[in-house]
């Protein structure tokens, strides 16, 4: 049933211009954060910050920075008459980055 719900929702993420279920969307952008998370382990298989209280922090502040720059994309975009990607939204950045900080918070070594 999970690997359904995250099937789904990962297609989910590539419906225009607006997905039918955006809570299925969101959790699409989580499961591709997670992808992404767990191919920079192969890529950098340790922490970039030791201290654990640090990389608490950091699970939450990094996606909460990156949906705001996300935010900030989209509306250059639109202010340049440009359409934004659905990842351009505070929402679906913060899902992206928080799928891929939390496997490297979990897994990194």
């Amino acid at each position: 049933m999970i690997a359904e719900i995250v099937g789904y929702g990962m297609r989910e993420t590539f419906r225009r211009p607006k997905p039918l279920m955006p809570w299925l969307a969101t959790i699409g952008y989580l499961a591709w954060g997670a992808i992404f998370g767990a191919i920079s382990l192969w890529l950098f298989h340790g922490h970039f910050i030791q201290p654990q209280w640090l990389r608490l922090v950091n699970l939450f502040l990094t996606p909460v920075i990156a949906g705001l720059i996300m935010a900030k994309i989209g509306s250059w975009r639109r202010n340049r008459d440009q359409e934004p990607i659905r990842l351009d939204s505070f929402s679906y950045g913060f899902s992206f980055a928080f799928g891929m900080a939390l496997v490297r918070y979990l897994w990194a070594k």
